[in-house]
């Protein structure tokens, strides 16, 4: 029996991978797209059974070659770029292989446990689990939302888990192939370590300079969450996976600038320092973004509480400051 993990060398997908290898599962069948062949290094410490192109794992999938041999299925492949403007390429990257995957698990009977995303909540400022409250700003929300209702119309008639998560943003280890897509963590570490400085946006929202609030949640989390619903296949449903905490992208640049700083044998220093010594230089806000920004992100995870996931989250503080200190033990 296997464990499936799609998008395996992503980020995320292979954060699952070396999880479930420290639980001592090897037996797990890795699917993504190396077009971009450098990704194989998120995999390359991991132990798999073997590697499936995304292609050919459908074909064998509609085949019938997994018919009675999958415990599981952590679906995390997606095409994650929220800008991306093709959107016949998202749709079919991140709807039709998602459904396709769903008619697998219900005729198996095998647990899905996929990704969703907060972008379904669009520019709206409640973060709730509900339909009233969802309303993508973009191709790539779309897409996330509209596998999310196909998935509310088939529990019905399940007789396996699924379980869908809105993940926030998500930072942590194995996202350096992910471009402008990797989290503002990973892109302030770069700028301070190239040019001594970070560049948090201008106020924009209503939100001052780099007051605008998203709920970061570590990699950490979100695979102890994963976890959490394999270990109980009795759990089905949608859930937001946050920390259920706003704060601000301030808090992440001071965070990174000090890590590195104690890294270096330096002091800390407050914001108000960073600013003034010019560690912290304000960009505008792009004019790309003017209209399919979310400024704020909370996550609301009663539902989540209730389904029996007790564990803390990692705030900012703790978990971009761990995130630094690995990176810069990398060199």
């Amino acid at each position: 029996m296997y464990f499936i993990v799609t998008g395996a060398a992503g980020f995320i997908g292979s954060n699952l991978v070396r999880a479930l290898n420290e639980r001592g599962e090897t037996s797990i069948i890795a699917v993504d797209d190396l077009t971009r062949g450098d990704k194989f290094r998120n995999l390359a410490g991991c132990d798999i059974v073997d590697y499936l192109d995304k292609r050919d794992f459908l074909d064998a999938l509609k085949a019938g070659q997994f018919d009675g041999v999958v415990d599981a299925v952590f679906h995390e492949g997606a095409c994650s770029d929220t800008m991306a403007a093709d959107g016949r390429y998202v749709m079919d990257n991140n709807y039709r292989y998602s459904v396709a995957l769903l008619d697998f698990c219900l005729g198996d009977e095998v647990p899905l446990l996929y990704a969703s995303s907060a972008a379904v909540y669009g520019g709206g400022t409640v973060f709730s689990e509900e339909r009233s409250f969802e309303a993508p700003l973009n191709v790539y929300g779309y897409s996330k939302y509209l596998f999310d209702q196909f998935v509310r119309r088939r529990f019905a008639e399940a007789n396996s888990q699924i379980a869908g998560f809105r993940y926030f943003n998500v930072y942590g280890p194995n996202e350096w192939h992910k471009g402008r897509m990797a989290s503002v963590a990973w892109h302030f570490f770069n700028q301070y370590r190239a040019e001594g400085r970070v560049h948090p946006f201008e106020g924009s929202g209503g939100y001052g300079a780099g007051e605008q609030r998203r709920d970061f949640v570590s990699v950490e989390d979100v695979v102890n969450v994963n976890l959490h619903f394999l270990d109980h296949p009795e759990l089905s449903g949608i859930f937001n996976v946050g920390s259920g905490r706003a704060q601000t992208f301030n808090d992440i640049a001071r965070t990174v600038i000090n890590a590195c700083r104690e890294g270096a044998g330096q002091a800390s220093l407050s914001l108000a320092e960073m600013q003034k010594q010019e560690l912290i230089v304000y960009a505008p806000f792009p004019e790309a973004l003017k209209g399919k920004y979310q400024h704020f992100t909370q996550a609301d995870i009663a539902r989540l509480r209730h389904a029996g996931y007790d564990e803390a989250f990692l705030s900012v503080e703790e978990g971009v400051d761990r995130y630094c200190r690995a990176l810069l033990q990398q060199g």
